[in-house]
């Protein structure tokens, strides 16, 4: 089967109507898609009075908004790409601050050929894989404020 031309202006709609209709926090943050292909997501939250606390940096919940995003909006794109509908979860997360984030963050994750490593396994075996994917959260200079390491959770549904 050919592989379906998926676009990042398609993937920012798809993330839009999750948002509006079934994630409400994630509408409420507003991530704007930046980058999406097979191997790199980038995804973008302004620091804005909805996502920063009263130290006047990014929220905690903004920041997992953001990682949750970045790891789990590249199993969606596999899955449009194949023509496959998957059951996707957070099954665990670990993450460090490493630096309060006073500007806007960008969220990237080079980790493409392991989700779609992980989308492969679930059709070959039918089963549910859960697999650990790594989120970068960086400020507008390129500094790293925070790292996530996310245990995504999916299964190809027949």
């Amino acid at each position: 089967m050919a592989k379906k031309e998926v676009t990042l202006k398609s993937m920012q709609w798809k993330m839009f109507l999750l948002g509006f209709f079934k994630i409400p926090l994630l509408h409420f943050c507003s991530p704007k898609l930046l980058h999406i292909d097979a191997e790199k997501i980038q995804l973008r939250i302004k620091l804005r009075r909805r996502t920063k606390n009263h130290l006047n940096s990014m929220y905690f919940g903004a920041l997992a908004v953001g990682a949750d995003v970045a790891g789990g909006l590249q199993a969606f794109y596999f899955a449009e790409q194949e023509g496959k509908k998957i059951s996707f979860a957070f099954k665990g997360m670990n993450a460090q601050f490493l630096k309060r984030a006073e500007t806007d963050v960008t969220f990237e994750s080079n980790q493409g050929a392991i989700v779609k490593a992980a989308l492969d396994k679930s059709v070959s075996t039918g089963e549910r894989v859960n697999q650990s994917i790594e989120v970068l959260a960086k400020n507008t200079s390129g500094e790293v404020v925070a790292t996530f390491e996310m245990i995504i959770s999916l299964k190809v549904i027949n």
